[in-house]
């Protein structure tokens, strides 16, 4: 089995043009998608993230640390999930059955899903 990154991004505009009321109305439509997406089997983790970013990267023989996204973008992950399949096809089925892509209200705030093949190494000993 090959594992994946599958990244969640949203517009925050999109989202932030919306009531309170609204959001929890299409959070709370989430529920059986991710059930449905659970109960696949494969899902390793399934996390949400806050919009805190730190990002590091090596400048002058330190690590410099930057309080932003290093691209900019009209986008933000709003969660990040690892999976198993035995294939791109197989992830993007078992990746398809999340909220994200299920959802309407997710077309029309700019949900997408973007999925990576990442190399898992274990610590030798």
């Amino acid at each position: 089995m090959m594992k994946f990154l599958c990244i969640g991004y949203f517009q925050p505009e999109k989202m932030n043009e919306r009531t309170n009321g609204e959001i929890e109305a299409i959070m709370s439509e989430c529920s059986p998608h991710l059930q449905r997406f659970y109960n696949s089997g494969q899902v390793m983790m399934d996390v949400g993230v806050e919009k805190v970013v730190k990002s590091l990267r090596r400048e002058n023989g330190k690590v410099k640390v930057m309080n932003n996204q290093l691209v900019e973008t009209n986008e933000m992950i709003g969660s990040v999930f690892l999976i198993e399949a035995n294939d791109m096809e197989e992830a993007i089925r078992i990746a398809s059955l999340h909220p994200t892509t299920q959802l309407d209200a997710g077309e029309e705030l700019g949900w997408r899903i973007e999925i990576r093949p990442v190399h898992y190494f274990e610590k030798s000993e």
